[in-house]
């Protein structure tokens, strides 16, 4: 497996996004696909959405570039404003602001795509999605969701604030949480009163126009299953499979768990 200091012969890119003192880069890595020997077409790219205080060089994002290596697939990921080697400051980051991104960062892309997002990505695949068709584009093959915290800032965020915690996000503007990294979780009033815009299960039925798989994990207690189950009753309207993985936590990296993740990018490739 590709290391992360032995990014193959792929080479980051950048493209800058905003104006005056928002103007900030945005790091991309892009592996171009392989032309089919019969048909003379490439097949549908995968485009990766990273989750909250993730970056491109993460365990999923790697093992999806040595898929596309391996399958001659177009692979693109990126870093979010404030995330790994972008630029911008995490405090700074809005969900607004990271689909913006998103959407820039698709636009550099050709072909049919297989969106594929893991957790705060999930989220921003189907909000990114939401955006294409609304612009006219048909070009999303498929969508993997990875334990999607739709609505992350409001369900899995604010309405499990204790009254302290909402006091303090008041009084400072952020919160800090524990977390896996080295660091804690920052969570900002802007990300909260941003991500206000950008509810989806207020809407009732979410079409996708394009079939979706979700693979979540029954262990996980950052997007518990139920999570996931609450968005499956909303998308009543395309093609959805949900899969468990039983002993799977939230992260959903371990060998079996990527073989799974390899399993359904594959089963979309195949049909057509």
């Amino acid at each position: 497996m590709t290391k992360k200091n032995e990014i193959d012969t792929i080479k980051i890119s950048t493209i800058k996004i905003g104006a005056g003192e928002k103007n900030h880069s945005i790091a991309i890595l892009h592996r171009h696909a392989e032309l089919k020997a019969k048909s003379n077409e490439k097949p549908a790219g995968l485009f990766w959405l990273g989750g909250f205080k993730s970056d491109m060089l993460g365990s999923k994002a790697i093992y999806l570039d040595d898929l596309g290596k391996h399958q001659g697939l177009e692979v693109t990921r990126f870093d979010y404003s404030g995330h790994g080697q972008s630029g911008g400051e995490f405090i700074d980051g809005t969900i607004s602001n990271w689909l913006e991104e998103a959407l820039e960062v698709f636009a550099t892309t050709k072909g049919e795509q297989i969106i594929i997002g893991s957790s705060m990505g999930g989220w921003l695949a189907l909000l990114l999605n939401r955006a294409l068709i609304k612009s006219g584009q048909a070009r999303v093959r498929a969508i993997i969701l990875i334990a999607p915290a739709i609505d992350m800032s409001k369900d899995l965020m604010s309405d499990k604030f204790t009254q302290s915690q909402l006091n303090e996000l008041e009084k400072n503007g952020y919160i800090e949480q524990p977390s896996d990294y080295d660091e804690p979780y920052i969570i900002t009033k802007k990300l909260i009163d941003d991500g206000k815009q950008h509810l989806l299960f207020s809407e009732g039925s979410i079409k996708t126009n394009c079939p979706v798989h979700i693979i979540q994990g029954g262990l996980d207690d950052a997007v518990p299953p139920a999570h996931a189950l609450k968005l499956m009753s909303h998308l009543t309207m395309d093609e959805v499979v949900f899969t468990l993985i039983p002993d799977g936590g939230h992260s959903l990296s371990r060998a079996q768990d990527l073989d799974k993740l390899g399993e359904v990018i594959l089963s979309f490739l195949s049909d057509k």
